[in-house]
């Protein structure tokens, strides 16, 4: 007979008497020790609230740049390296949040921050188990927690939470205390908030996920570090099993979608956060680092075909190339995308240089704007004949690429073969000074050498500019003539704002539009569809291509970073095949330049007024030169009178219309209205600059010594 059989039914009675005792002696003991905790915390919930609590917390979140969309371009991580992301509920899949709150707090909609339920639930499996089985503690209270330094697990700091839990619900909405646990409830290592985790595990924003993925997420700020997928993928699996778990035995979510969720692969690593215009980013947040949010007028999905297109081009292109490429809107002026560099991470091309606002020479890309104050002034019109051929600037005689000559061409084929002759004869009628102020009124930055001025050479690339500046000079071609900043922030309110800086008419703009489309596209690329201009630094240093059609603006820049030349880097070559492919990936069938504007004038030479007929009038062709004296000649001073004796020098002009005006040192001496002879008198010793224009504004120079 077993042992139990020989004890008498009165031990048993008082067995049974005992553990019914013990039972109601340990829920007497939990209701006791749950009363008690709730209660403490709520008096000094009170008490706070009564004392003047602290405000509504404001904890800093990582500074955002965002796209045009509000789709996330680059996080910058907090001083200390942690990365937390501003979170609200709509910003997130709203079955995971009804995850959470099943999981976490099944009545956080309607108590007030302390959950007398859970906490006596919690007592209760911690006295009959001896350990630890849930904490009982709310959203709220996990918010309060995670607000304040570590402490230990203590009755007092329970009762600390409670009482920030109650402050919490007298001074913010359930949304806004959802938002604050979403943003830093902790997931491994620096990873805070449900936002940085999915970019960290996922590689993606937490508005769409899967069963899996949701599991994880809710079981990983239950032990963050422990649990960690990039460290502990079988201890994170097991965690996400036991969420599922419970879920389905709640209700919460039916048993097949448990067994795909469970045959979710774990996350192997962690991704690297968004990382798209870093450099543009950078500068956005340096600018105003106060705020945390930068929304910019980028468009997230092409800025991220175009630095894919940028990176693959680059690894082509050669050894130490970059590139930089810009795309603006015409109407708006806002900048779409924003390549500063061929990869920001790539060290031996120098990622991390902004060369779409590095200061470089222009080649031959501010040329059409020479054109467009000449059609400005009427001095051309497109059809104009100028003549290519050989000619003196003083001591400068300017060659064409190519270092042969067309001879005699229209202004537009002039314009679309790129010669420098007739560029340079535009350029001297209509002053390089002008120019230069023109394009600064405009809003573009030139950098000269200290002390230097404007001069002819300007117009082959003789000056500094950026990427960025000359996308806008080119933009206001396209807006017809008026210049507007570039703009990057989305709340700078672009599209309203007034047009600000006069660079040409709007005939001269088309007509530069118009001749710009003819200009021979690259091989393998279909021509006639984008107005585009390229150019080439001297010594091979910086290659080009500005393009634009009805909507928008393209700039590309291709070169080394650290100026080094490199043979055979040309526009054409290098920079042009970028532009057309980067026109590929933002539209199938670029936009019309549109109808003429009221004013053109279209029509073959013959039928232009005659003074447009040819640059410089119906001539020989030859250009006008002072043939003496020559330059840099040593002419001797013998003091004689300054009446035309035989003191006075001669200064012989060949070429040229009539009349004929002499300046020394830019100041008139003499004029001649059917000579091509002038008479000039030194007034003293010392270099003289003597300067010959004729009727049609055309000039040359010579300096020579007087002694």
């Amino acid at each position: 007979m077993s042992r139990r059989g020989t004890e008498s039914p009165d031990r048993d009675r008082r067995g049974e008497a005992g553990r019914r005792w013990s039972l109601a002696a340990r829920l007497a003991a939990v209701t006791a020790l749950a009363a008690a905790v709730i209660g403490g915390g709520v008096v000094a919930g009170l008490a706070g609230l009564r004392g003047g609590a602290p405000p509504a917390p404001r904890p800093p979140v990582s500074r955002e740049v965002v796209d045009r969309e509000g789709r996330l371009l680059r996080p910058f991580a907090l001083p200390d390296g942690r990365w937390r992301l501003a979170a609200t509920a709509e910003g997130v899949d709203p079955r995971f949040i009804g995850l959470v709150e099943a999981y976490e707090d099944k009545r956080f909609a309607t108590h007030g921050g302390i959950d007398p339920v859970a906490l006596v639930r919690a007592a209760w499996q911690g006295l009959t188990t001896g350990r630890v089985v849930s904490g009982g503690s709310t959203l709220t209270m996990q918010v309060a927690r995670l607000l304040e330094p570590p402490r230990p697990r203590t009755v007092a700091a329970k009762l600390a939470q409670m009482r920030r839990a109650l402050e919490l619900e007298a001074r913010l909405s359930k949304a806004e205390i959802l938002a604050l646990y979403l943003a830093l409830a902790p997931y491994g290592g620096n990873i805070e908030g449900v936002r940085a985790a999915s970019l960290t595990y996922f590689g993606k924003e937490p508005r769409r996920l899967t069963l899996g993925e949701m599991a994880l997420l809710v079981a990983l700020p239950q032990s963050p570090e422990a649990r960690r997928p990039d460290r502990a993928p079988a201890q994170a699996r097991a965690a996400r099993a036991r969420v599922l778990d419970r879920l389905l035995r709640e209700g919460v979510v039916s048993a097949d979608e448990v067994r795909v969720a469970k045959a979710e692969p774990m996350p192997r690593g962690r991704r690297p956060m968004p990382r798209l215009a870093p450099h543009l980013a950078e500068d956005m947040v340096a600018e105003r680092p106060a705020l945390s949010r930068h929304p910019l007028t980028l468009d997230g999905a092409l800025q991220e075909r175009l630095e894919g297109l940028v990176r693959e081009r680059a690894q082509t292109l050669g050894r130490g190339l970059s590139a930089a490429l810009v795309v603006v809107d015409n109407d708006s002026a806002e900048v779409r995308a924003y390549v500063g560099s061929a990869d920001f991470s790539d060290t031996a091309r120098a990622g991390e240089v902004d060369l779409a606002r590095a200061v470089r020479s222009p080649g031959s890309t501010l040329k059409p704007f020479i054109y467009a104050l000449a059609f400005d002034d009427g001095v051309a019109h497109p059809e104009t004949l100028i003549e290519d051929r050989p000619v003196r600037f003083g001591a400068w005689r300017p060659e064409n690429f190519d270092r042969g000559f067309q001879g005699t061409l229209s202004v537009r084929k002039a314009l679309q073969m790129s010669l420098n002759v007739p560029a340079v004869r535009l350029l001297d009628a209509v002053g390089p000074q002008r120019l230069a102020s023109r394009l600064k009124e405009a809003g573009a930055r030139l950098e000269l050498p200290p002390g230097a001025a404007p001069a002819l050479p300007m117009g082959l690339g003789g000056v500094g500019i950026r990427l960025t500046d000359l996308a806008m000079l080119y933009v206001a071609l396209a807006r017809g003539g008026e210049a507007h900043p570039l703009v990057y922030r989305r709340d700078d309110g672009a599209v309203a704002a007034p047009r600000k800086g006069h660079l040409v008419g709007e005939v001269a703009a088309w007509y530069v539009g118009q001749c710009l489309l003819g200009t021979p596209a690259p091989e393998n690329a279909l021509g006639g569809r984008i107005a585009f201009k390229t150019g080439t630094s001297y010594g091979y240093r910086d290659s080009w291509a500005v393009g634009f059609d009805g909507r928008r603006t393209v700039a590309v820049w291709v070169g080394r970073p650290d100026g080094q030349a490199v043979a055979d880097l040309t526009g054409r070559s290098a920079a042009a095949p970028l532009l057309f492919d980067a026109f590929a990936r933002i539209v199938r069938t670029p936009a019309s330049l549109g109808p003429a504007p009221r004013g053109a004038l279209i029509a073959a030479n013959p039928r232009l007024p005659p003074p447009q007929r040819h640059f410089g009038g119906a001539m020989d062709g030859r250009a006008m030169q002072v043939v003496y004296p020559p330059d840099g000649a040593r002419v001797t001073r013998d003091g004689g009178d300054a009446a035309g004796g035989a003191s006075a020098f001669a200064v012989k002009v060949e070429g040229g219309m009539l009349p004929l005006t002499l300046l020394v040192d830019g100041r008139p001496a003499a004029h001649a209205d059917d000579a091509r002879v002038l008479f000039w008198n030194p007034a003293g010793r010392g270099f003289t600059r003597i300067t010959v224009i004729d009727a049609t504004g055309r000039a040359d120079s010579v300096t020579v010594r007087v002694e």
